[in-house]
């Protein structure tokens, strides 16, 4: 169960953001909007949310979940692989001080977003893409070993992160999408299936027995309400512009 999220409030600088989706430039207004509301989902779960302030010099950093991976027993400090987010970081470290003793950090070369990182209880699924490396994978492993807990690389054919087309909803169910559907490491879960069609919907997060999810998806909302769950529907239109989605805006613990 979570009882905190940190989110970062999206700068004006937002459509500078990168982006590889070809749907437009972001509404920096609407984009508040919408992430008003995303904080008020997290809220309705029972979460108790710290808000940080917008940075005008990082236009992606409103995607704070790239920034650190939060386990129970210790974060860790990523080095984002796209080199306009580095700094990204700097303002994630003062809060992470106030509620983890142990914090450790991802050294170069390596290179690691957490939105490649999947946790499955104390087993953490780890995708090898454009922006996290094999060095910055087996850092992340050596850490959480360290700590008592396990790691594994899973390599990426197509999508950006190995959160954009997979979601782990506890109870052993995995909603997936596209390429991991059929994926042999993930055959040992019970496959909620997103057709390939609705494939943005995969990137969605269980917070306390709900599970939050893009809006207008109704062929996934629809497999995850079959499963027992109760479902929120957060328009993230602003933020899909710039290939980030539902678990991309906060970090949870």
């Amino acid at each position: 169960m979570f009882s905190t999220a940190i989110v970062k409030t999206p700068c004006e600088n937002l459509t500078e953001g990168l982006s590889a989706a070809n749907l437009g430039i972001p509404n920096y207004r609407r984009a508040r909007e919408q992430h008003k509301k995303y904080i008020a989902a997290l809220k309705s779960c029972g979460v108790g949310v710290i808000q940080l302030a917008a940075d005008e010099a990082y236009p992606d950093s409103t995607f704070i979940e790239d920034a650190a991976l939060l386990t129970p027993h210790c974060a860790i400090i990523t080095r984002p692989g796209a080199p306009s987010r580095r700094g990204e970081i700097d303002g994630v470290r003062p809060v992470l001080d106030n509620h983890y003793q142990d914090i450790e950090q991802i050294q170069a070369p390596g290179t690691v977003e957490a939105g490649d990182i999947m946790m499955v209880g104390s087993h953490y699924y780890i995708g090898l893409s454009e922006r996290t490396n094999p060095a910055g994978a087996n850092q992340v492993i050596d850490i959480l070993e360290k700590h008592g807990m396990t790691g594994s690389m899973i390599e990426l054919k197509k999508v950006l992160h190995l959160k954009t087309g997979v979601a782990y909803l506890e109870h052993n169910n995995l909603l997936a999408s596209g390429e991991f559907v059929t994926h042999p490491d993930f055959q040992k879960f019970n496959i909620i299936e997103v057709d390939a069609s609705e494939g943005y919907a995969a990137n969605c997060i269980w917070v306390n027995e709900k599970v939050l999810l893009p809006q207008g998806y109704p062929g996934a909302r629809n497999a995850i309400t079959r499963a027992g769950y109760e479902t929120i529907e957060v328009d993230v239109s602003e933020f899909k512009k710039l290939d980030g989605g539902l678990s991309c805006l906060s970090l949870r613990f």
